[in-house]
């Protein structure tokens, strides 16, 4: 990750902030994209029906499969994200099914709610892809295997 140097007249150097700033940040980022995803999945679980249903009234094949896989990456994937298990291959996938969901579901842009939708799912996959990018941090299960 790069230095966050927050300390004035101190560039390049790793001072006691910077560290924990550097530790925190992605610990943060991983809690709070994380239960949306978590919320989502556990939703779908209690609604496998009307799920489907709105699966395959978007006229995706395979809806049960795909309610199946929907479930698989919110809830594993979201509990990966917060123990910081495999993180860069998790958040990669994650941001993949964000923007594949907008496509599939937010895809009437001239309606503002899915509009707004569609622009929000592609903001996740952003911070998804900062995840991809940056990696887990010190505080994740990924920094322990190292």
């Amino acid at each position: 990750m790069a230095n966050l140097d927050v300390t004035a007249g101190a560039q390049g150097t790793d001072t006691a902030l910077n560290k924990t700033l550097e530790g925190l940040a992605p610990l943060a980022a991983r809690f709070l994209i994380a239960p949306l995803f978590l919320l989502s999945g556990l939703n779908k679980l209690g609604s496998a029906e009307a799920t489907i249903a709105w699966i395959d009234a978007a006229g995706l094949p395979f809806a049960t499969l795909g309610y199946i896989a929907a479930v698989i990456v919110e809830i594993f994937g979201s509990l990966a994200l917060i123990a910081g298990f495999k993180t860069r291959y998790v958040a990669a996938i994650m941001a993949l099914f964000t923007v594949a969901a907008a496509l599939a579901f937010h895809n009437q842009l001239g309606d503002q709610n899915q509009f707004i939708h569609f622009f929000k799912n592609i903001a996740i996959a952003g911070g998804l892809l900062q995840i991809v990018a940056f990696g887990a941090g010190r505080f994740s299960l990924d920094a322990l295997r190292k």
